[in-house]
């Protein structure tokens, strides 16, 4: 990162009422009083360092005693309007962790309060970390992003392709590669589980139109990455991803199966009941499209891959890509599927794909998002890399990408109205 600061993360833990109102309108839910848990995160440097950042502190402390409050009023209506019962939620600029929250309950029939240490699934905003490992093997030289695919691969082929129009990396990262979705779900709990990586993609790795015909929202793209990523490496998949991305971004808190330790912090995932709409628990998932996101985390770690990506690609003690690359992920790949919106509505002007991001422009600043959704848990990370701010949301909430993406544009326009740019 540009400040060799050595971050210190200073926890105020608060217990804040949110209003008669909104108290309320969730008792309608059957459940205790909805608390906030607020951490304010500092940093602190050499002695010569004692007077900037003490005036820096200062200043940041009256900036979030002005956004906050605003922030929460949305946060408040994101989650009566979407039936969510519990929502983290973290602050970022280039530096370190600006603030987080965490509201209502991660189990409503215990009455859990939700902390911003709750475990979450963070479904597809995980795609991207999966995409920086591949790009990591492009940087040594192993492929180019419009090489075609099907030569790199021994054990089985992408079916189907026409000839004269094959699958490069570039489409399986910007889901222009005509393979389709998939999913293949089984309950946590059942008698059923996906087969192993190799033997699915064996098995339904085909295309259904040619490349660039339009874009389709690609699981089976995602899980061929992965594969790729343990072919080029010669490291398992799981392996390669906790030592190269997740250990040095410092995200001890994710993992593809929460340890004992993250179990405990699990939340439960709810979605609305037909009849009533109130939320009621909802099955845990496993998926044949694993490596596409059946990812468990905190809000905490979610802050630190924003910020890795409000970047230049490097990390306390090293580098993960190049500034050039991360800039790549972070650039529109094809102006001519650009123009619309995303999921929950997300974008500004010229929004599309850059290599998995969601990209968009307002003012000439540059912005990225994606989000995650498996049932009865939705994600959302957002971040303007022109000014340098970022947010990260967590929940147990079903489908809830319009109130998460509301919450995240004005969280962006915030700060910059507050603070103008990271430090």
């Amino acid at each position: 990162m540009k400040s060799s600061l050595a971050l210190r993360t200073r926890v105020l833990t608060t217990v804040l009422f949110l209003g008669l109102f909104f108290l309320g309108a969730w008792d309608g839910f059957g459940v205790s009083p909805v608390l906030a848990q607020t951490t304010r995160a500092t940093e602190t440097g050499t002695a010569s360092d004692s007077v900037p950042d003490a005036d820096y502190e200062a200043r940041l402390n009256q900036v979030l005693s002005r956004v906050i409050p605003q922030l929460e009023t949305e946060i408040r209506r994101g989650m009566l309007d979407g039936q969510i019962p519990s929502i983290t939620v973290a602050l970022t600029d280039r530096e370190g962790e600006l603030w987080a929250g965490a509201y209502g309950e991660s189990n409503l029939w215990a009455g859990t309060p939700a902390s911003t240490q709750t475990v979450y699934l963070i479904g597809s905003t995980f795609k991207a970390q999966s995409t920086i490992a591949l790009l990591q093997q492009m940087e040594a030289g192993l492929f180019q992003l419009d090489d075609p695919v099907n030569p790199y691969l021994r054990e089985f082929q992408i079916r189907n392709e026409e000839p004269g129009f094959p699958v490069t990396f570039r489409h399986l990262l910007t889901h222009t590669s005509g393979l389709p979705a998939a999913y293949g779900g089984h309950n946590v709990w059942g008698e059923t589980v996906p087969p192993p990586l190799k033997d699915y993609l064996a098995r339904d790795l085909a295309v259904t139109g040619p490349p660039m015909e339009r874009v389709v929202y690609s699981n089976l793209a995602y899980s061929l990455v992965g594969y790729l990523v343990e072919r080029f490496s010669g490291v398992p998949y799981k392996e390669y991803i906790q030592e190269r991305i997740w250990g040095p971004m410092g995200m001890s808190s994710t993992a593809f199966a929460p340890t004992p330790e993250m179990e405990e912090r699990l939340s439960i995932p709810y979605a609305p009941d037909p009849n009533t709409g109130r939320p009621v628990a909802a099955g845990r998932t496993k998926a044949e499209v694993w490596p596409a996101g059946i990812v468990y985390g905190t809000v905490h770690d979610q802050a630190s891959w924003v910020r890795f990506n409000l970047g230049d690609g490097s990390v306390e003690g090293g580098r993960l890509l190049e500034a050039e690359t991360l800039d790549l992920m972070h650039t529109l790949q094809f102006r001519q599927f650009s123009g619309g919106r995303m999921g929950g509505g997300w974008g500004y002007d010229n929004t599309g794909y850059g290599l998995t991001w969601w990209t968009s422009e307002r003012d000439g600043e540059k912005f990225f998002a994606h989000s995650g959704s498996v049932s009865g848990y939705t994600a959302f990370v957002m971040g303007n890399r022109t000014r340098g701010f970022g947010i990260a949301l967590l929940t147990n909430g079903n489908r809830a990408h319009p109130h998460l993406v509301r919450i995240c544009n004005l969280a962006m326009d915030l700060l910059a109205e507050e603070l103008e740019e990271s430090r």
